[in-house]
C-alpha cells in the first residue's frame, strides 16, 4: 500500500517548480522586451531610447575628452571682428568677393561657404560675386526644407526610403548656383537640438542632394564619392556611415579646436599664423550674435560652421565614428544576450549574489561600451540597459513576491514549531529536519522551577481560574528562558524543566541558569504576591550542571525534545531540599564550580552536603536566597 506524500517534500517540488516557470517567463519577456526595442533601433528609427542614449553619449564624449582636429581644415571666420571690418551683417557681397580672391591667392584648395544667397543683391555686387566664385573652387550653401509627416514622403521615396526626404530647398540665386556647386548644410539634432549626425545625401525635387561637406571633400579629391551600404569611399578613403547615409559626429573639443582665422585677417593678407595653402576652407558666421550656433557635448554655443568642419575633417581623415549597421547589429547581440544572461544570474538561489554578479555584468559591459567609444564605436549604452531592466526588476518582483509567499509558509510552519518547541530548536528543526534523531551525550545546565502550595490554591479557585494563573506563570518562565537563550523542554503543571545547552552547549550555560533562576524567583515571587496576596505562595528552584543525554522522546507521529540522565534527576530532586530548607533556590557545587563568573553569586557560598531520594552519595549543594 502506498504512503501518503509528505508534504514538506511537496511544497520543496511546487517551490521549484514555481521558481522554474518563473523563470522561463522572465527569459520569454526579456526576448520580447529586446525585441521591441532592436528592430526600430537596426532600421534608425528615432525613439524613447533616444533621449537616454543622448545624455549617455554626451557623457563619454566628456570621459574620452578633446582631441586634436586635424590641420587641413580651416574655418574661415565671420566673427565680429569682420563685421566690423565690412561694415554690416550679412557681410555685403562685394567684401564675399574679396574674401574669396583672397582665400584662392592664399592657397586654398577648395572653399566651401556656408552663407545663403538667396536674395538677389545689386547687379553690380552679384555680377562680382558670381564672378569670384567661378575663379575659385567653390561650394556655395543651401538648405532642405523638411515636412512634418516625414514618413509619407518616404513612401513616395521608394528604393531610396532609408534617407531623408526634403519637402523642398533654399537655394541660391541662379547667377550663382551657374558659378559653383551647390551643398547642403542641414544637421541632424536629437531632442535637446545637440548636432548628432550630417546627412550626406538627402532626396529633393526628385534628385539626390549631397552635403555640403560631401561636396567639398568631393571637389578636393578630384573624384565623386562611391556610396556602399555602411561606407562611403573618397580618394581611396572609406568613411563608415550610420543609416540613411548619415555621417555620426565626433566632436574635436570645444569651440576653435578646429583651426580657425578671421575673414577680416584673410582680406587684409595676414592669416594670424594659420596656413591656407592646400587647405580646405569653410567660410562662415562664428559671432554668437549670427544665431548659428548649436549645443555640442563639449560646447553649448558651437558655431555651425565648425559642425560642418567636423564633418568634413571626418570625411577627409575618416575618423567619424562607427556607427554603421554592422555596429547596431552588434547593439542588437547584446541586447538579446545581455537581459537573459543577467536574469539567470539573478536566478540563483542567493538572491543577492546573483544580482551583484548581473550588476557587475551590466558595469563590464557599459565600461566596454564606454572604453570603445573613446576609440570612435558607437555601440548603444541606453538599448542594453534598457533591455535588462525591464525583465530583470520584472523578474525581481516577481521573485520576491514568490519567496514572499514561501517566507508566510515557512512562518507558519515555524509559529507552529515554536507552539511545541523553545525558539532556538524550532530555528534548528526548520533548517535540520532529522536534529537530534541520533541521541547526543553533553554538558548542560538545568533548572527546575515549582510553585509551593498550588494545589491548595487550585482547589480553591476551580479548573478556569487555575488554568488562567498556570498561563500567566508559564508566560513568565517562557519569558525569562528565552532571555537568556534557554530552553523550556516541558511544562508540568505548575512546574517546568529549563535546559542551557539547547540546540548546543555553549561555556556560558551555568551563567545564564543561575541568572535565570534569580530572575524568576523575583518575577514569579512579585506575581504570587499580586494575584494571590503576600505570603499565600511560595517558589523552588533547583539548578544542576553535568553531563546529559539530549534526544527526541515519543513515537514515530509525536515527539518531544528533552535531557535526560542523572543531572536532570538530581535537579528534580534540588525541589525537595529547597522545600525542606525554606530556600527558594538551591544550587549545586558542580554548578557553582562551572561558572565563569563566580562573581554573579549574590552571596559567598556556603556548601553543605544533602542526602537525595534515590541516590547512594550526597550532594553539596547552596541555598540562595533567605528562607520563604
Amino acid at each position: 500500500m502506498r504512503g501518503k506524500p509528505d508534504p514538506d517534500l511537496v511544497l520543496m517540488r511546487g517551490a521549484e517548480r514555481g521558481g522554474g516557470l518563473l523563470l522561463l517567463a522572465a527569459l520569454g519577456l526579456g526576448l520580447a522586451w529586446s525585441l521591441a526595442l532592436v528592430l526600430p533601433h537596426l532600421r534608425g528609427q528615432a525613439s524613447l531610447l533616444d533621449r537616454i542614449e543622448a545624455p549617455l553619449a554626451d557623457l563619454r564624449f566628456l570621459v574620452a575628452g578633446p582631441r586634436p582636429a586635424p590641420a587641413d581644415v580651416v574655418v574661415v571666420a565671420i566673427d565680429d571682428a569682420t563685421i566690423a571690418a565690412a561694415g554690416a551683417y550679412p557681410l555685403p557681397r562685394a567684401y564675399v568677393a574679396r574674401l574669396l580672391r583672397a582665400l584662392s591667392s592664399a592657397g586654398a584648395r577648395a572653399i566651401g561657404v556656408d552663407v545663403l544667397f538667396v536674395a538677389a543683391g545689386t547687379e553690380r555686387d552679384d555680377a562680382d560675386l558670381a564672378a569670384a566664385f567661378s575663379e575659385t573652387r567653390a561650394v556655395i550653401a543651401m538648405a532642405a526644407l523638411f515636412p512634418r509627416l516625414g514618413d509619407e514622403a518616404r513612401a513616395r521615396a521608394g528604393a531610396l526610403a532609408n534617407l531623408p526626404v526634403a519637402e523642398r530647398l533654399l537655394r541660391p540665386a541662379d547667377r550663382f548656383s551657374q558659378a559653383a556647386g551647390l551643398g547642403l548644410v542641414n544637421v541632424a539634432t536629437d531632442h535637446g537640438g545637440i548636432a548628432r549626425h550630417v546627412p550626406l545625401l538627402v532626396v529633393a525635387e526628385g534628385e539626390l542632394q549631397p552635403s555640403l561637406p560631401l561636396r567639398l571633400a568631393a571637389l578636393a579629391a578630384g573624384r565623386d564619392p562611391d556610396f556602399g551600404p555602411d561606407a562611403v569611399t573618397l580618394g581611396g578613403l572609406t568613411v563608415p556611415l550610420d543609416v540613411g547615409a548619415s555621417l555620426a559626429l565626433r566632436f574635436y573639443g570645444p569651440q576653435g579646436t578646429v583651426r580657425t582665422v578671421s575673414a577680416a585677417d584673410v582680406v587684409k593678407g595676414r592669416a594670424g599664423g594659420v596656413g591656407l595653402r592646400g587647405r580646405l576652407v569653410l567660410v562662415g558666421a562664428t559671432s554668437p550674435g549670427s544665431g548659428d550656433v548649436l549645443p555640442t557635448p563639449f560646447d553649448r554655443v558651437l558655431p555651425g560652421v565648425e559642425i560642418l568642419a567636423t564633418a568634413l575633417a571626418h570625411l577627409t581623415a575618416g575618423d567619424a565614428l562607427v556607427r554603421t549597421a554592422t555596429v547596431r547589429r552588434i547593439d542588437a547581440g547584446i541586447a538579446l544576450l545581455l537581459p537573459a544572461l543577467a536574469i539567470l544570474l539573478v536566478a540563483f538561489r542567493r538572491v543577492a549574489l546573483g544580482l551583484g554578479l548581473a550588476c557587475l555584468l551590466v558595469a563590464l559591459t557599459a565600461g566596454a561600451v564606454t572604453g570603445l567609444f573613446a576609440y570612435g564605436i558607437w555601440l548603444s549604452l541606453a538599448l542594453p540597459l534598457a533591455a535588462v531592466a525591464v525583465p530583470v526588476l520584472a523578474y525581481l518582483g516577481a521573485r520576491l513576491w514568490l519567496d514572499r509567499r514561501q517566507a508566510v509558509r515557512l512562518t507558519r510552519d515555524r509559529d507552529a514549531l515554536l507552539r511545541f518547541h523553545p525558539p532556538a530548536v524550532a530555528a534548528r528543526l526548520a533548517r535540520e529536519p532529522d536534529f537530534l534523531v541520533v541521541p547526543v551525550e553533553q554538558a548542560a545546565a538545568v533548572l527546575f522551577v515549582d510553585l509551593s502550595g498550588f494545589t491548595g490554591l487550585s482547589e480553591r479557585l476551580g479548573p478556569a481560574s487555575t488554568r488562567a494563573l498556570l498561563k500567566d506563570m508559564h508566560d513568565i518562565v517562557e519569558d525569562a528562558a528565552t532571555l537568556r537563550d534557554g530552553s523550556v523542554t516541558s511544562f508540568m503543571g505548575d512546574g517546568a524543566m529549563i535546559l542551557f545547552g539547547l540546540p548546543e552547549a555553549r561555556p556560558d550555560d551555568p551563567d545564564r541558569a543561575l541568572a535565570t533562576a534569580r530572575d524568576l524567583a523575583a518575577r514569579l515571587a512579585a506575581w504570587l504576591d499580586r494575584e494571590i496576596g503576600p505570603g499565600q505562595g511560595g517558589v523552588r528552584i533547583g539548578v544542576h550542571s553535568g553531563p546529559v543525554v539530549v534526544s527526541r522522546l515519543g513515537g514515530t507521529r509525536n515527539q518531544h525534545i528533552t535531557a535526560t540522565g542523572d543531572t536532570v534527576n538530581v535537579t528534580s530532586r534540588l525541589l525537595d531540599i529547597a522545600k525542606a530548607e525554606g530556600a527558594p533556590i538551591v544550587l549545586t557545587g558542580d554548578l557553582i564550580a562551572a561558572l565563569h563568573r563566580p562573581s554573579s553569586l549574590p552571596e559567598p557560598p556556603v556548601l553543605t552536603a544533602r542526602a537525595v531520594r534515590g541516590r547512594a552519595r550526597p550532594i553539596t549543594v547552596h541555598c540562595l536566597g533567605a528562607p520563604v
